[in-house]
């Protein structure tokens, strides 16, 4: 029952961002960030948020808990939540 989130080092558009996710259910996650960093709904990416570096002590003094990329990912596919990439047929 857990929010996480990872270290803010995804690089997009001159910014550096983290991942947040939930391990408990998508609810837990939505409260947390309406709650919290203020990030709109439409923002949610399947089955995380987009956090900028900026919002990262933000989030952590909030309560969520800091892990690494691949906890991060180990922990959403253990609960269940994590949702693949569809692939884009036109790009084979």
């Amino acid at each position: 029952m857990a929010v996480l989130i990872d270290t803010p080092v995804w690089p997009w558009r001159g910014r550096r961002w983290s991942h947040l996710v939930s391990d408990t259910d998508y609810a837990e996650l939505h409260a947390f960030v309406a709650a919290h960093l203020g990030i709109p709904r439409r923002a949610f990416q399947g089955d995380h948020y987009d956090v900028p570096e900026e919002l990262y002590d933000v989030a952590v003094g909030a309560g969520a808990e800091p892990v690494g990329a691949r906890e991060l990912l180990r922990r959403l596919m253990a609960a269940g939540l994590r949702v693949k990439k569809r692939r884009d047929p036109a790009a084979r």
